[in-house]
Formats: C-alpha cells, structure tokens, sequence
C-alpha cells in the first residue's frame, strides 16, 4: 500500500513537469524530496510510538495534533488540508491514466466530438469507488497485483534503459552536473513532493495491520528508499532517450522511452504499450491505495467529530459508502475539470505544509528516548524551504496555476472556519438577528 500510494504519482504523474525544471539534474529532485520525505517518515513513527505510549490508538497527522497539542480545531484543519491534498492525488492520477489510457494504439482523442480524456478520469475514478465499497479484502488483493506489476516493468525498464544509454547510444549519459549546483533541483523536488506521500497513509488504517508498531515503521523505511530509486533510474532513463518527448509530450514521455529501447529488438510498438499498460496499473493503483486509506482517515475524523454527520457513518462497519462516494464525487469534479499544473501544484502545498508540521512536533519532542533530533530538524527546515520555492516558482513561472491554487486555499480555509467555529456563529447569530430588528 505504501509503495503503491507512491509511485503511480511520481513517474507517471509528475516526471514531466518536475523534467521541466530540473532538466537533466531530475534524478537529484527526486532523491531530495526522498530524503525529506524519509525524515518525515521518521518522525510519523516516533510521533505514532508516543502515542501508542500513552495508551491511545495509533494515527496519523490529526491524532499527533489532537495529542501532543489538545487542540481540536487545529487537528481538524490539518485534517481537512490532507483530505483536500488526497483528493487532488487522486485527480492528478486519474489525469495521467487517462492520458495514457488515450495514447494507446487505436484509442481516440475525442469522441461524439468531445474530448475523451475527461471522461476516461471520472470512469476511473468510479471504478474504484465501486472496488473499495466491496471491502479491504478486494482492494487489499487489487493492491498486491498492480504494485507487482508496475514495479517489475518500471525496474525492467529502468535496467534495460540504461543497458541502451550506455552501450546502444551515441550519446553521453547526461547527468545535470551543471545544473546540481543551481535551485533547479531543489524546486523541482518540492513540485514532485506529491510522489511521495503514499507511505503515510498506512497510519490511518493501523487497525488491519498485524502488529503496526513493527510492521509500519519497515514499510515505510524499504518503501521510500525503493519509489527514490525508481523515480531515479526512470528518470535518467527517459531524460536521456527521449529528450524531445520530455518536452513536447511529457506526460506520456516514458511510453517514447520504451519504444525507442523496444526499437532494437524490433518490437518498437510493443515497448510503448507495454509501459503504457504499466502507467495504468501504476496510477490506477495509485488512486486505489489512497482512496481507501483516506476513506479510513475520513471515518476516524467523523469519529472525532471533526467532519460534518452527513459526510458518513462513523459507526459504519469498514469505509463508510457516503464517505466514499463523497470522495470519488469530489475527486471526479477535480479530475474532469481541473488541469495537471494546478492539481499536482496544491496537493504538493498541502503535503509539504503538514509534512512539515509533523516534522515540527516531532522536533519539539525530540527529548525522549522516541525521537532523535537531527531527522525531523531536516524534515520541517526541508519542507519549509520546498514550501517558499515552489511557491516562488508558481508566482514567476505559472502565475495562472498561482492564483487558482491560491482560491482553492482561500475556499479550502473558509469552510474550515465556517466548520470549526460554526458555534460562535450560531452563538452570533440572535444578537445579529435582533440588531436587524431593531433597525
């Protein structure tokens, strides 16, 4: 669930734009968001034994406020800010499977004269709401088949890629040793910060892991470093076969890679179908691993009574339907109407913003014998940084995708204060009420 949760997002989903960036030095991106990322891993686990310490239930981001801060509405608007950052995963992987979907060989554009690639997303995104509604033992066993597959292709890949790089191609292998010392890498990495959220979603659903205090913390230390080292080869491999692609088409950049590298055994087709088949299993097992994870994470706001009733049923055996089908709704208005720029843009702020929290509190816990303090000081000042640059770089470089993320972020803040402080209002409103009369 962890690997799975990750690398849908990182290859297929965001190689492109983070290509864009860091030219050639995309490789660094990527193992610098995952160094950042395996910091934060750090200290989600010893924030979660302290927990466990105390006698509560383990959990993610809104346990750890709820516990070490007693402040519920805080707990609540950093719940609502991953909830926003889930939905927009899940739309930028639904995006990328479509357009992978559409790139297929006989597989139109636009059909009825309409543009095919939204609604390929929202069919998608449907189907694995209706997978999920059937229960963990479904989705668990789906999990288990598309990571294998994906993972065994991206590695063929990625070995046969580089067999062609150095011994096939009369190219240098470019490596971006000019660009290492420049900010490129640096902001690209916080843009891919998206990729590597995946692994904290198994602290939501610590109820179905046999023993979690152990099995959680080995699989998010063998899965980050395993998505750092695929995202890495991947995208040596196809900056250096498919340069042209990266920037004319990157978001089906791979599926030019594989053709090229398929081309000398004569099977230039069958190379690109292949990984195309391969980015579908991988996003689609993307958008499952978190659906469900964020459905379970969903439920236990519900049960500290940090979601409105009507988003579902707490009490509910297994992933609440109506929370589910809430999920798959908003995740299909995002992915139908939304561009790639401005979905993997604000689940990154998002991610990078509670990450760094998290890496904060877990700094200011640093005395006990859980918690070291050299991992989550690298944590919080790394995702702070991520956070300014990419920032800066959608104000200078995308000032459209700027200003939508930012009216998202407004929006996002203003039904969280109409929520949280809905009794103040209600308290409010018969003073207002008589104020009117009286005029």
């Amino acid at each position: 669930m962890a690997l799975g949760g990750m690398v849908g997002g990182g290859i297929y989903a965001v190689l492109g734009i983070v290509t864009q960036i860091a030219g050639p030095a995309t490789w660094l991106a990527f193992v610098l968001a995952g160094v950042v990322a395996a910091c934060t891993g750090y200290s989600y686990v010893g924030l979660n034994r302290l927990v466990a310490d105390d006698g509560a239930d383990g959990g993610g981001s809104v346990t750890f406020v709820q516990s070490f801060t007693g402040n519920s509405t805080l707990a609540g608007m950093v719940g609502w800010t991953l909830l926003v950052g889930y939905v927009g995963s899940m739309a930028m992987y639904a995006f990328a499977f479509a357009e992978f979907s559409i790139a297929l060989p006989g597989v139109p554009s636009r059909l009825a004269g309409l543009p095919l690639r939204p609604v390929v997303s929202v069919l998608v995104v449907a189907g694995f709401v209706g997978l999920n509604l059937l229960g963990a033992q479904a989705t668990g066993s789906a999990e288990n088949v598309l990571t294998a597959a994906k993972v065994l292709v991206l590695v063929a890949f990625g070995v046969a890629g580089l067999l062609y790089a150095t011994t096939v191609s009369s190219e240098q292998v470019a490596l971006g040793a000019a660009e290492i010392a420049s900010f490129g890498p640096i902001m690209a990495a916080a843009v891919s910060f998206v990729a590597f959220q995946g692994w904290q979603l198994l602290f939501y659903d610590q109820e179905s892991v046999r023993d979690p205090l152990e099995v959680i913390p080995t699989a998010v230390s063998v899965a980050i470093p395993v998505a750092v080292a695929i995202y890495a080869i991947v995208a040596v491999v196809t900056y250096n076969i498919a340069p042209q692609a990266v920037q004319s088409n990157p978001h089906t950049a791979l599926a030019d890679a594989a053709s090229t590298i398929a081309g000398v055994v004569g099977l230039s087709n069958a190379g690109a179908i292949v990984i195309s088949l391969s980015a579908l299993f991988s996003t689609g097992s993307a958008i499952n691993a978190t659906l469900f994870s964020a459905g379970y994470f969903a439920k236990g706001m519900l049960t500290d009574d940090l979601l409105p009733d009507r988003a579902g049923d707490s009490s509910a055996s297994g992933l609440p339907t109506q929370t589910l089908l809430l999920l798959g709704v908003v995740t299909a208005a995002f992915t139908a109407y939304g561009s790639l720029s401005a979905i993997t843009s604000f689940a990154s702020l998002s991610f990078i913003l509670v990450f760094g929290a998290m890496s904060a509190l877990a700094f200011a816990k640093r005395d006990t014998d859980r918690i070291a303090a050299t991992w989550p000081a690298v944590g919080a000042v790394g995702a702070s940084l991520f956070f300014l640059l990419m920032l800066y770089h959608l104000y200078t470089a995308e000032r459209g995708t700027f200003y939508a993320v930012a009216l998202i972020a407004a929006a996002v803040f203003a039904v969280e204060l109409l929520y949280f402080e809905r009794t103040v209002i209600e308290r409010e409103i018969p003073y207002l009420d008589a104020g009117d009369s009286a005029d």
